[in-house]
């Protein structure tokens, strides 16, 4: 059990540090969009949600294939290296088809996998949501005062 805690940590801080660097580059991609003037704010404010989330998209795909790197590593699976990335999708979006189940040895990496999700979506709509508030009150279409009910 503890095999599997340690490295369940250890991945998981992989991600952390992968989603840390992913958010530096996209709050600093949407802040650069969001500075210039536009003719079209609600076309602009799209377009700056829809870099912010595919960005993050991809941070999320990197990271589910580190969870099926390792699983690869540690054999936690005993299923052809193709089904390793599906496994890894369902345990961290925390679908849990149940289709795939890991060794006993490994039982716990699932639930480690699901929590490392869990937090890391959670981080991505922190994101977005600040994202989209700061380049609301940048094209003017709300004012960050009024947002934090200081009118």
């Amino acid at each position: 059990m503890v095999l599997q805690l340690t490295v369940g940590a250890l991945i998981s801080a992989i991600n952390i540090g992968i989603h840390a660097l992913v958010t530096v580059v996209a709050v600093a991609i949407a802040r650069r969009a969001g500075l210039r003037r536009v003719e079209r704010p609600s076309l602009h404010l799209m377009g700056v949600m829809v870099a912010t989330a595919a960005v993050l998209n991809l941070a999320h795909a990197l990271e589910v294939l580190v969870w099926a790197w390792t699983y690869a590593i540690v054999q936690a699976v005993a299923a052809p290296d193709s089904e390793l990335v599906y496994f890894a999708f369902v345990n961290y979006t925390t679908l849990g088809y149940g289709d795939i189940t890991p060794v006993r040895e490994w039982r716990l990496i699932g639930p480690l996998t699901a929590m490392n999700g869990v937090l890391l979506f959670g981080w991505s709509a922190a994101i977005l949501f600040e994202v989209l508030r700061k380049t609301l009150d940048h094209v003017g279409l709300i004012k960050e005062h009024v947002f934090r009910g200081k009118e």
